[in-house]
């Protein structure tokens, strides 16, 4: 069976519903605080790929660097974004769930049920 890999912000409810909801479901993973460990912009990439999804969709639209930064008046590339959530974990939509060649957005917390 694959290697189930959450990424998360330890302090994030969602994420800790997620945890313990694999913690429960006895699916063996790591987790990884990219506050702690950021997450290179070829890992983000690669996830994007895995959930098929655009850079902008997993932007956190509501934290305050968002705003700081003006990004909502700007039209970015997916390489500026990605450069972004590089630099900035705030800005990625969080938990992200992957396992083999797929990956999800587990938000809700429910949507774990699409990978395990």
């Amino acid at each position: 069976m694959p290697k189930v890999t959450v990424y998360q912000k330890p302090t994030c409810t969602t994420c800790r519903q997620v945890y313990a909801a694999l913690k429960d479901a006895g699916v063996d993973f790591d987790a990884v605080n990219y506050y702690v460990d950021p997450i290179p912009k070829s890992k983000l990439k690669e996830l994007l790929k895995k959930m098929g999804i655009a850079a902008k969709e997993l932007l956190r639209t509501k934290e305050e660097i968002y705003k700081t930064l003006g990004l909502a008046k700007k039209t970015l590339s997916e390489e500026e974004i990605l450069d972004l959530m590089a630099k900035h974990p705030d800005l990625i939509q969080r938990p992200i769930v992957e396992k083999g060649t797929k990956a999800i957005l587990a938000r809700p917390a429910e949507r774990l049920k699409e990978i395990l």
